[in-house]
């Protein structure tokens, strides 16, 4: 019985995929693309990807890291560096003749190669700061990132980082599909990785480490491989904020985006994937699209102007204050969606009506 339920949740799972990306495609054909509500499904899709890889370490392991943002950097200028073509590198190292990289990766190939370098960097710092728990790994986390976000934007490495100026004209993709393909390909992958016998060692040192270790589970080498699978990802969604954005600046990367991202987790639950897609999109909606008319001081109907620019964000921080205290542990808690456990749900309601 259990074994027909799991493939009917399958079944009905891609059947679900698929009518998404049907449903985007007659979007891209009906909405211009100047649309705000592509802005929101491309960023959704994008900080849908980094919270569940962040969740996979925070949620998932037990790690309180906060240097998200330090590899979304790495993977969003690997991407950029090795992309530019070389006719552009001229115009775009104006300021350092051209710089020193004078060839060019194709997309997917250098989309993977900004996961790898963004693991490798994790791997290293990794070997220091994972025997660091709670606050004090959080703290040495986001002080790498910043770091990092520094030595980015110094001229001795303008020949590869071009410095602080903006690094463009790289290849970006429009279509919001393109988004949701990678985005989902790769929280499909840290599902099946915490599904699978490493994911069940994860959450085994998430609950206790001492007991994890008993029972034979090496916690240096899973915790290393949590942060570095995490970082991987974090990479990827770092290329895909590059095409998104258009161009790419190491002053993005601030440490308020990893609160941000670290927001989004919370609200989502930590431990659902499930609630970081979710909590992703209502995060990006309402702070970009939803209460954009909070900012417009022409809207008051009163004598005392409450509405100007910047008020949104008065009413989103209360928005959020409110979800905190109401749903403790965020909206979905440590729960995932599931077709076999919605249809449950209505099964059981309609038996109540009958009686």
């Amino acid at each position: 019985m259990e074994n027909i339920n799991k493939k009917k949740d399958l079944i009905i799972g891609f059947g679900l995929i698929a009518l998404l990306f049907i449903v985007l495609t007659v979007l891209e054909h009906t909405i211009r693309p100047t649309s705000i509500l592509f802005t929101v499904l491309k960023k959704g899709a994008i900080y849908a990807l980094v919270a569940v890889s962040m969740n996979l370490l925070n949620g998932f392991t037990g790690l309180f890291s906060l240097g998200q943002a330090g590899f979304m950097l790495l993977g969003a200028y690997t991407y950029a560096i090795f992309t530019i073509p070389v006719e552009a590198r001229a115009q775009v190292y104006q300021y350092f003749d051209g710089g020193v990289i004078q060839f060019t990766l194709p997309v997917v190939i250098a989309m993977i190669l900004a996961g790898l370098v963004a693991a490798f960097f994790a791997y290293l710092i990794g070997l220091p700061v994972l025997h660091l728990k709670s606050d004090y790994l959080a703290i040495a986390t986001l002080g790498f990132a910043e770091i990092l976000r520094a030595i980015f934007q110094w001229d001795k490495l303008g020949v590869i980082t071009n410095g602080s100026n903006l690094l463009r004209k790289y290849p970006v993709f429009k279509s919001t599909t393109f988004y949701f393909a990678i985005s989902g390909i790769c929280i499909a992958l840290i599902v099946l990785l915490i599904n699978s016998t490493y994911g069940r060692a994860f959450k085994a040192i998430r609950d206790d480490e001492v007991a994890a270790e008993a029972m034979g589970i090496n916690l240096a080498h899973h915790k290393r491989l949590a942060f570095t699978i995490s970082s991987f990802f974090a990479g990827i969604s770092g290329a895909l904020l590059a095409m998104f954005q258009t161009t790419i600046q190491a002053s993005q990367f601030k440490s308020a985006m990893t609160y941000e991202i670290l927001l989004i987790v919370v609200i989502g639950g930590i431990g659902s994937v499930t609630g970081s897609c979710i909590s992703s999109f209502l995060f990006i909606a309402c702070s970009e699209w939803w209460l954009r008319f909070l900012d417009n001081a022409n809207l008051n109907f009163t004598s005392i102007q409450i509405l100007r620019p910047g008020f949104r964000k008065v009413v989103f921080s209360i928005v959020i204050m409110c979800i905190v205290l109401f749903y403790q542990k965020g909206i979905m808690g440590d729960k995932e969606f599931s077709i076999s456990g919605i249809s449950g749900f209505f099964k059981k309601f309609a038996k109540k009506n009958r009686k």
